[in-house]
């Protein structure tokens, strides 16, 4: 069995991650920093000493990193990074600020974006974190960051990460990037983003 980290999920477990890891072929390792969800690992992003080096083929990260300081996100990829082993790789998601900005624009900040199973999102839950989450005493929800397609990319490359796939979905506003420390061909990195994004 390969390991995957699943970093930051809350309540949600393998079968919430992608198709390339519901597939029987990998055993989850769940941390958080949240003591409430009951993770395999209690701790944060920014320092996972208790995982130890180049020990898990994979990471799955949805919507975890737009909760850091923009300059803990370097401490977090090189935690990412750390953990991997060498043919290892990360599938990142995140809020897509380019989308919700063009929302922003047209003065629509607390109108409804879409409908999600915590109820109807508004730009300015995805720009500075989910309201009723926070409004009931989870701070751990607020965002303190945001990335565009473009710094995405380029965070992950300048933080160990050379080899990078990304997709923009617009309609769900959000980014997929798979991040990988090892050479891909540019075939390798569509056959990852196949089998792990959602489109």
């Amino acid at each position: 069995m390969k390991k995957l980290l699943h970093v930051g999920p809350g309540h949600a477990r393998l079968e919430h991650t992608t198709p390339g890891f519901n597939n029987g072929h990998w055993q989850e390792l769940r941390l958080d920093i949240d003591p409430t969800v009951q993770p395999d690992i209690l701790g944060s992003m920014t320092d996972m000493s208790q995982v130890k080096d180049q020990s898990v083929d994979a990471i799955f990260s949805s919507h975890n990193i737009e909760h850091l300081y923009p300059h803990e996100v370097p401490t977090a990829l090189a935690e990412f990074v750390r953990v991997l082993a060498d043919d290892g790789f990360c599938v990142i998601t995140c809020p897509d600020l380019k989308s919700v900005c063009a929302l922003v624009a047209e003065d629509k900040l607390t109108e409804t974006a879409y409908d999600s199973p915590a109820g109807p999102i508004a730009p300015i839950d995805i720009l500075y974190g989910h309201r009723n989450y926070m409004g009931a005493g989870n701070l751990f929800m607020a965002h303190r960051c945001g990335f565009t397609e473009k710094v995405l990319r380029g965070t992950l490359n300048a933080c160990g990460f050379p080899w990078v796939a990304t997709l923009v979905r617009p309609g769900a506003f959000d980014i997929w990037a798979v991040a990988c420390k090892s050479a891909k061909t540019d075939e390798e990195l569509k056959t990852l983003a196949r089998e792990h994004f959602r489109v």
